[in-house]
């Protein structure tokens, strides 16, 4: 495992042995865990953020649903004619 060292305000210091404390887990053990955890919401949003670039590539390219489809689509749910949705096969 590898060590990093960490520059710290001692506000932040300190509310991290407090919560330490409390918790019974290391600083060190915090620390790594607020890393993975702000590692994984950054890989969440840069996936969501091509799946926004392929949806407005995809809208400019034509690939779009009328209105009209969307709200009969939406009447059926909770029927016993609901659908997939409208564009479902695309």
């Amino acid at each position: 495992m590898a060590v990093t060292t960490v520059r710290l305000s001692p506000e932040v210091e300190q509310e991290l042995s407090s919560i330490a404390e409390r918790t019974q887990r290391s600083r060190s053990w915090l620390i790594s865990r607020a890393v993975e955890q702000f590692i994984e919401r950054d890989r969440r949003e840069r996936e969501r953020w091509n799946e926004t670039l392929a949806a407005v590539e995809s809208a400019a390219n034509g690939n779009v649903i009328a209105a009209d489809a969307v709200h009969d689509w939406l009447r059926g749910w909770g029927t016993p004619g609901e659908t997939d949705g409208p564009g479902s096969g695309m």
